[in-house]
């Protein structure tokens, strides 16, 4: 049988205990020493082992070291009868001290039900993700959260298969939720799953070739005969708060930014270098610092303003505004798109449907990017365009203005 004992071994006024482990094996004593990191005064440690000490001080002060030790010897004798008595030695018995101070960390359970595991999931990339990912994440396991309480069984990452996917769409489909809304969320689960099998979870051979199609949306944007429109609406007709946010949508569409950055352009950020007007932001979504050059219409705005930009406005308010901006300019015609509408009369519920809509209820804080990137296509070389969109290739870039492979031919045919 083992035990363990403390000494105080140093010739100094106050130093840390050693220990020592006593045992007996094979009809021969061993004893090995080590130090720990409990200091104590030499001057106490001789009063230590003194029973019914009249003096409080020492009383509580042996109290509280032998917690202490009782705690290192509970630690170092539990290791002790766990392992052979023949590997035990002095840097054992050292190594055991140190694991006293500072235990291994106990290994995350990773979790194997899909609405748990994206939690988990956030939680691991917490440093890579962005907020607006979170809450796209956040949102898609509310979905998964309320099909699991419709079809009373959990659903585990496993089980994440072509019969789960047609499952999914299903009750995606009960909900009114769009073909495209399922398509991506589809492929975050997807993503959530992979990272689940790169940590040695199990997945269904099934999942790598899950697929949904894309429903096809006309790709709408704003012409340079639109915006000119835009510029020249009635003043009469506007108020303070349209005049603003018409002047950000111009400026929207000659920057090709996302609303999270132009809505935060100041006049601090524009700088001029050899006659030309440039501005320096660092992207919100991507963190990039870009360098943008600014168009005159642009400018023509600051002119106005005494080379300031427009007041600052919420998004909501900023996507209502342009709508009745774009009414006021007559851009009316019937075209493809997709906008939130209400499943049913006061049902407070809104989903995105394809259908044919006049243009201005299609106008959003997202069509100045896109109507940067379409109209200036084929003027400006795409590479250029592409940095300043911030698409990660060419190939991203093209889809996102909408040009097939048919549109990419005939482009083509110029240079025949």
């Amino acid at each position: 049988m083992a035990t363990v004992n403390f000494l105080f071994r140093s010739t100094k006024d106050k130093a840390c205990l050693n220990v020592r482990l006593l045992y007996r094996h094979n009809d021969k004593d061993y004893v090995f020493g080590a130090k720990t990191k409990y200091e104590v005064d030499k001057e106490y440690w001789k009063k230590h082992h003194k029973k019914n000490s009249r003096d409080i001080i020492v009383t509580n002060k042996q109290t509280e070291v032998n917690a202490e030790l009782n705690k290192i010897q509970n630690h170092i004798l539990k290791a002790f009868n766990s392992v052979e008595p023949e590997n035990v030695d002095k840097d054992w018995l050292q190594t055991q001290v140190d694991l006293y101070y500072n235990p291994p960390k106990e290994e995350k359970i990773i979790p194997k039900n899909l609405i748990n595991y994206i939690d988990f999931y956030i939680e691991y990339r917490k440093h890579e993700l962005k907020d607006t990912s979170v809450k796209k994440f956040k949102v898609i396991k509310h979905k998964l959260q309320r099909l699991e309480k419709y079809r009373k069984k959990p659903i585990l990452i496993k089980d994440i298969n072509d019969s789960f996917k047609n499952e999914f769409v299903d009750y995606l489909k009960k909900q009114s939720y769009s073909q495209n809304t399922m398509q991506r969320e589809l492929v975050f689960i997807k993503t959530f799953c992979k990272h689940a099998r790169f940590l040695g979870l199990e997945t269904h051979p099934q999942l790598d070739s899950l697929r949904l199609d894309r429903q096809k949306v006309e790709k709408v944007y704003l012409t340079f005969e639109e915006l000119e429109k835009i510029e020249k609406i009635d003043k009469s007709k506007l108020t303070e708060s349209l005049e603003n946010a018409k002047d950000w949508l111009i400026i929207s569409c000659y920057t090709g930014q996302r609303i999270s950055d132009f809505l935060r352009f100041t006049h601090e950020m524009v700088r001029m270098e050899k006659g030309k007007y440039l501005i320096e932001f660092t992207q919100k979504k991507t963190g990039k610092l870009m360098t943008v050059p600014l168009h005159p219409k642009v400018i023509e705005i600051l002119g106005k303003r005494d080379g300031k930009f427009p007041k600052p406005i919420s998004d909501q308010k900023y996507n209502n505004y342009i709508k009745t901006v774009a009414e006021l300019a007559e851009i009316n015609q019937l075209v493809h798109g997709s906008k939130k509408v209400e499943t049913k009369p006061k049902s407070g519920i809104y989903r995105k449907r394809v259908g044919l809509y006049k243009k201005f209820e299609l106008v959003s804080s997202h069509i100045g990017r896109r109507s940067f990137a379409t109209n200036f296509y084929g003027s400006i070389p795409t590479s250029y365009l592409i940095y300043v969109t911030g698409h990660s290739t060419e190939a991203l870039f093209l889809s996102y203005i909408g040009k097939s492979n048919k549109d990419i031919a005939m482009e083509l045919t110029k240079y025949f």
